[in-house]
């Protein structure tokens, strides 16, 4: 056997490895944060922490303020005595706030991105080269709507609510961070935002940013916390809108307090979306877009195509190249740039996923998993795996997992697709893969989804609106929908 022939075969049965490539960047951490209220950066009233952890080492980052009622009251009277002098500025000076901010995150951009993978455990390509180039792109995009906001609604004068609080989820912080603030300030309005408890740090270090850029104080004030905190944000008496990203039960509980204070709120919940695979799709590019809507962010977006709906006369063949695909996903440290799945954020999300898989395979599903790797013996982490033999009414179907699982059913028309795809309580979104431009209308048009991707998946523009309905939620984030919702004198 040749030289050449041995290489082949080494690549044929994947006898090979990458070698380490890890991220050298590393940004300042500082060993504790605290609150960051009317400009300023502030301990807890009480003197209260937690600690924020890597997940893939266990090791502690920093310790953070935790921020009780007071202190959010602080935060939200901060952002009252803000809000009319940031109001009365023109669109376009509030534009340059935003266009120096969004520059000034491309500045940093490196840095904002370990930090994120080093607080949330997603790999390091993932928030370098999906998440910062987002959130600068969204800040960029509302920044050029904040001298426009009479065009953009057809002449109608419109004002900002006032004082919005702002609360967001563990998997996209920064992201989701840039999605409520960018739109919130370009319209005039002043926020209080709450980060998830466990990944705080890249809004804190946000708050730093908008020190550097003279953002007057109060327009956005951040405080830490766990579920107390983002409970005292949303009752308090000066919130005038609320929007969150977040559980549905959360979500409904919000829902049922501002509906008695006629607070406008907007919600993006829980997802179990879909994608729908037909006979005729070009399958290396829809395997390509599976394992992108699921593994490659370790199905911790909320619109993860955690359902795989394959048309039966190909299933066969579909399952055994997505097998042969998992086995070259690689598990491990985040920040080395090769690692394509990184660690759970959390002990007790990753006990989540422990449980559901295992009432999964107790009901009946047939658990495939093709790591052949260890995995690391610090953090948390768990591998990619797949479910065939899966029924509509196994808990793997119905629940949102929020982890690199995927459950994969069979269908034989398109009727029996929809119906199986719409047979859930959630809305959020969902993905179609065939070469026929008809049926891709056909059935966009019939999926009780917010957004439907059509040969493609997990596609962001700050331009496209992105939201729910069902029990995902109500309400839009990016576009011109997303700023509907914060200003007054518009129709909803």
């Amino acid at each position: 056997m040749t030289d050449q022939d041995t290489a082949v075969a080494d690549v044929n049965g994947l006898d090979w490895d990458y070698s380490p490539a890890p991220e050298r960047t590393r940004p300042e951490i500082a060993s504790t944060y605290g609150l960051f209220i009317d400009g300023v950066f502030q301990p807890a009233q009480d003197e209260r922490t937690f600690v924020t952890t890597n997940p893939a080492t266990g090791a502690r980052l920093a310790r953070v303020a935790q921020a009780g009622a007071a202190d959010v009251d602080l935060a939200m009277q901060a952002a009252k005595n803000a809000a009319r002098p940031w109001a009365r500025l023109s669109g376009r000076q509030r534009g340059k706030y935003l266009f120096r901010l969004a520059r000034r995150i491309q500045e940093c951009a490196r840095e904002l991105a370990v930090l994120e993978t080093m607080d949330g455990g997603k790999p390091i390509k993932e928030s370098r080269d999906v998440d910062l180039p987002l959130v600068a792109a969204h800040f960029f995009y509302h920044a050029g709507w904040a001298d426009k906001l009479e065009w953009a609604f057809q002449g109608r004068p419109v004002k900002p609510h006032g004082v919005c609080g702002q609360i967001i989820p563990w998997n996209f912080p920064l992201l989701m961070a840039a999605w409520k603030l960018a739109p919130a300030l370009a319209c005039g309005n002043t926020v209080v935002l709450k980060p998830a408890e466990t990944t705080p740090l890249t809004a804190l270090h946000l708050a730093q940013l908008l020190q550097e850029i003279d953002l007057p104080p109060g327009v956005v004030n951040i405080v830490t916390g766990d579920g107390e905190t983002g409970a005292a944000v949303a009752a308090h008496p000066a919130l005038s809108k609320l929007a969150f990203t977040g559980s549905t039960e959360v979500g409904k509980a919000l829902m049922r307090q501002t509906a008695s204070r006629d607070i406008p709120l907007t919600l993006e919940l829980g997802g179990k979306s879909p994608h729908i695979i037909f006979a005729d799709a070009a399958m290396e590019q829809a395997i390509e877009g599976v394992v992108n809507g699921i593994w490659f962010n370790q199905g911790h977006v909320c619109c993860a195509g955690s359902r795989l709906l394959v048309e039966e006369s190909i299933l066969e063949p579909f399952v055994a190249a997505l097998r042969d695909r998992m086995a070259q996903l690689r598990v491990g440290d985040p920040l080395d740039k090769n690692t394509d799945i990184g660690a759970i954020n959390s002990r007790e999300q990753l006990e989540r996923i422990r449980t559901l898989v295992r009432l999964g395979q107790e009901e009946g599903a047939i658990l495939h998993d093709v790591q052949t790797g260890p995995l690391p013996g610090k953090g948390w982490w768990f591998p990619p795996c797949f479910f065939t033999g899966v029924q509509p009414s196994h808990v793997v179907a119905r629940e949102e997992i929020f982890g690199p699982v995927l459950s994969v059913m069979s269908f034989r028309t398109p009727e029996e697709a929809i119906r199986r795809a719409n047979s859930t309580p959630y809305g959020l979104a969902a993905g179609i893969w065939t070469d026929k431009g008809s049926k891709i209308f056909d059935m966009a048009q019939r999926l009780e989804a917010g957004v439907v991707w059509c040969n493609t998946y997990n596609q962001f523009d700050p331009a496209s609106p992105f939201g729910g309905v069902k029990e995902s939620g109500f309400g839009r984030e990016g576009g011109l929908h997303g700023l509907r919702a914060y200003v007054r004198g518009v129709d909803r």
